[in-house]
């Protein structure tokens, strides 16, 4: 094993799949001459050259649209978006083209691409700077959507979509790259869809993902001092979703606490909420609980952002609170 960033892994991810595959490329914003805007790919322009590591205008409905054409004609691009907020303008492409192409086509046109970047609150960056788009995109049918926590299961992951025949949205942190872990040396994939169990417990069945999985780790470390053991469920893949693991989770514990770092309407925690109580009614000793952001726009005071995310405190009280020991 060998300890890397989040951005490592990550650029690891992208050029093991270069170097085996000629027909992967990247684009996106400063993703070349200036190594990226948060130095993911770091010199990965000296290696692979400039058509294949490729600068784009700030116009992302344009270069998305370049690299969804390219997908559909043979080619596997990884296109990066500096922040998934600046997403919003090319969910034309994602939405309405890349994701059901394959469907509109009777099968003729996959659509292999990998689309990548920030995602989520990341400081004082203000209500437009700040979205979590898990749910979002989870909601589009033709879709894969992945949002890893740690550097191994990043760069595992990003593998397995960057050889998928169909179109992903790859969450990331911006709070996460400087994240340290460790990788294997050796090649490694992770399947899409498949969760992980990042803590055993007894007690209770935390679910969540992302740079939120921090926060639970946190608050089940602050329970277990109350002789509260939590299981962590990090669901890693958003759409498909390993309800199973869940499920089977919550026959040994019997309680679950779903943390996210989105809106509560339309959302994760929501689904897995309805999927429990469809599915593993009968071994429910509490309601589903769910911990996620204020359903507002995010604000720039770093008061409120506090107020306004998950937390250990508000964590620890849903966990007590499916315990009856509010």
């Amino acid at each position: 094993m060998k300890t890397l960033q989040f951005r490592e892994a990550l650029r690891e991810a992208m050029s093991e799949e270069m170097r085996a595959d000629n027909s992967v490329f990247l684009m996106g914003e400063e993703v070349a001459e200036y190594n990226g805007a948060y130095k993911v790919s770091q010199g990965m322009l000296d290696e692979f050259g400039p058509d294949r590591v490729i600068d784009t205008p700030i116009a992302e409905l344009g270069f998305t649209g370049i690299g969804v054409g390219a997908s559909m004609n043979g080619l596997r691009p990884i296109v990066e978006f500096m922040t998934w907020n600046f997403a919003i303008l090319a969910a034309d492409q994602i939405i309405n083209s890349a994701a059901k192409m394959l469907q509109m086509s009777g099968g003729q046109y996959h659509c292999p691409i990998v689309f990548r970047g920030g995602n989520g609150q990341a400081g004082q960056l203000a209500a437009t700077h700040s979205q979590a788009f898990e749910a979002f995109y989870a909601h589009v049918p033709g879709l894969k959507v992945i949002t890893p926590s740690t550097p191994y299961d990043a760069k595992g992951l990003l593998k397995a979509a960057i050889r998928d025949e169909d179109p992903v949205v790859f969450l990331e942190s911006e709070k996460m790259y400087g994240d340290k872990g460790e990788v294997p040396e050796g090649e490694y994939i992770i399947p899409i869809g498949v969760a992980d169990t990042k803590r055993k417990g007894h007690s209770v069945t935390i679910v969540s993902f992302g740079k939120i999985i921090k926060v639970a780790h946190e608050a089940a470390e602050a329970l277990a001092k109350d002789g509260i053991e939590c299981e962590i469920i990090d669901l890693r893949t958003v759409r498909p979703i390993d309800y199973a693991a869940v499920v089977e989770s919550v026959k040994k514990t019997n309680r679950c606490v779903v943390v996210e770092e989105s809106w509560p309407l339309a959302s994760i925690s929501s689904e897995i909420a309805y999927h429990l109580q469809r599915y593993a009614f009968d071994y429910l000793d509490a309601p589903v609980m769910r911990v996620t952001q204020t359903d507002t726009p995010f604000a720039f005071s770093p008061t409120l952002i506090d107020e306004a995310l998950p937390n250990v405190e508000r964590i620890v009280n849903a966990v007590k609170s499916t315990l009856y020991r509010n």
